[in-house]
């Protein structure tokens, strides 16, 4: 899986890292073309306090900016794996690694629920709007679990949902992006990874959504897809600031 696009730039203001500017001169020293592929929603490896000769893998690499970061971030005596499930993603992030000139990265064919790597392998996984996109969350999280070595950290940016929302809300956002509508409630992303076997795991808010970002997001929606009748200002309203992407970590013992 890779990253999908979601908002617009034009959002609320934070001073978190991740809505202030999400890779800033990290990005100057990568190709062009990596930077240009990612589509996420913030900047796991700037969060992830990443330590030289650290292990990292990023779950859904797509064309590898991540991976590349991490592999710059650990230095020559960590390592950095990207996984991902298309061939196309892979040939472009070995080719933007080539450009970059980066020697410690390596990227792997496979899903997120099920890694090309041995058990305890990484100190960090990383990823950047991917796991919501995965119908159930439940074996992408366990297999995290599986691939940490013990007190490994899980450090990942996506997309959560800050309240219950009425399912035509759901509906509705599935006209724009599975990355939202596949979203989880951030209590239940917490319950999700406490499940898994990680200890500490929490949500960071680091940007929310308004109706109007929501609104801006929409071209032309395919309307046949809502139920006649269905008031669409009033769902956008029941969305309004429910929507945020967020920084997501947890620990395993």
């Amino acid at each position: 899986m890779t990253g999908t696009p979601l908002l617009p730039a034009a959002v609320m203001p934070s001073v978190d890292p991740i809505s202030r500017d999400l890779y800033g001169s990290d990005a100057e020293e990568n190709s062009a073309a990596a930077l240009a592929a990612s589509l996420g929603c913030g900047n796991p490896t700037a969060l992830a306090e990443l330590a030289p000769g650290e292990r990292v893998l990023d779950l859904g690499s797509g064309g590898g900016l991540d991976v590349l970061l991490s592999a710059r971030r650990v230095g020559p005596t960590g390592k950095a794996y990207g996984v991902d499930m298309t061939e196309e993603m892979l040939a472009l992030a070995r080719r933007n690694q080539a450009e970059a000139g980066v020697s410690n990265a390596e990227f792997l064919q496979g899903t997120i629920e099920n890694v090309p790597l041995p058990d305890a392998s990484v100190d960090v996984v990383i990823s950047n709007c991917v796991i919501n996109l995965a119908a159930d969350k439940d074996p992408v999280l366990r297999e995290a679990f599986r691939i940490l070595a013990p007190g490994g950290r899980f450090a990942v940016s996506d997309i959560v949902v800050l309240r219950p929302l009425p399912e035509i809300a759901r509906r509705v956002m599935r006209l724009w992006t599975g990355c939202v509508a596949g979203a989880l409630l951030d209590s239940d992303y917490v319950a999700a990874l406490t499940s898994a076997g990680f200890t500490d795991a929490s949500v960071e808010v680091t940007r929310t959504y308004s109706r109007q970002d929501l609104r801006d997001t929409v071209a032309t929606p395919d309307l046949r897809d809502i139920p006649e009748g269905t008031d669409l200002d009033a769902v956008l309203a029941a969305m309004d600031g429910a929507v945020a992407s967020a920084f997501v970590r947890a620990t395993k013992p």
